[in-house]
């Protein structure tokens, strides 16, 4: 369903900033698999997810998805079969438009059987609304409020339904809850989970929360230096304990997780 075959980046090359972000990573993805990423502070995750989204070009290797290669085709065109969640609420969303708008903003772009200039009908109206009541948050009875009005957590929930409004190729979520309090994290992870397994999303996650990294999805991939130092799937991720992670990353990656986050 997606194959990230033997690509490496290097930014600013032949200066004193240069920094290779991505080395000859290769990566394969099902349809309906749910993978989520961890590792270090600079290990490429978020590099990874821009090489996919098309952010930048990558100096090697190829990007397919669903068949169809996409290594250089224009960001803006990969996004009608990308859906994508950052960690900070305020991006994704138009925060001056109402909820009605931006939901319809996002149905136009992603849905081949629409323009940017058509209209919404009535009954794409009472779908957005349905869509809404499944969140269980009470904004299908504010489609009409600006989205600025809205707090980070339900931003969050309203940017994924965006992100799945029409059912994307793959999902990616960008630590899309590391901005929000545990609670409120606790409840967007589980309608992430639901939304993907009922429309059997293929999805990549980056988290720096081990419980969710091991126990959403079926398979972890751990990053470091650019690279994918480590996969777990089936009875080995199932089984793991967060003190052999650790050992397991210092085996692979040869030094020790610095980052806090994810340690706590």
């Amino acid at each position: 369903m997606l194959d990230v075959n033997h690509i490496s980046k290097t930014f600013n090359p032949g200066t004193v900033n240069e920094k290779t972000a991505i080395r000859d990573l290769s990566l394969h993805l099902e349809t309906g698999d749910f993978v989520t990423v961890i590792g270090s502070n600079g290990a490429g995750k978020s590099t990874l997810f821009n090489a996919i989204g098309g952010s930048f070009t990558v100096d090697r290797g190829s990007i397919v998805l669903d068949g169809m290669d996409i290594t250089y085709v224009p960001e803006h065109r990969r996004s009608k079969y990308l859906g994508r969640m950052f960690q900070d609420p305020l991006r994704g969303t138009a925060p001056s438009m109402t909820i009605e708008e931006n939901l319809a903003l996002a149905y136009l772009r992603a849905s081949s059987h629409t323009s940017p200039f058509s209209r919404i009908t009535r009954a794409e109206r009472a779908e957005f609304r349905e869509r809404l009541a499944q969140l269980g948050l009470g904004l299908e009875d504010r489609m009409k409020h600006p989205v600025g009005l809205l707090s980070g957590g339900q931003r969050q929930a309203l940017t994924l339904l965006m992100a799945t409004l029409v059912t994307p190729k793959l999902l990616m979520l960008d630590e899309h809850t590391a901005a929000l309090d545990p609670a409120t994290a606790e409840k967007v992870l589980e309608l992430t989970r639901r939304i993907t397994e009922e429309n059997r999303i293929t999805c990549l996650m980056v988290t720096h929360n081990i419980q969710s990294a091991l126990s959403l999805g079926n398979r972890t991939i751990m990053m470091s230096g650019g690279g994918i130092v480590l996969e777990l799937r089936g009875a080995e991720r199932a089984d793991m304990t967060l003190e052999r992670l650790m050992a397991l990353f210092r085996e692979k990656a040869g030094k020790t997780l610095d980052n806090d986050r994810m340690l706590l």
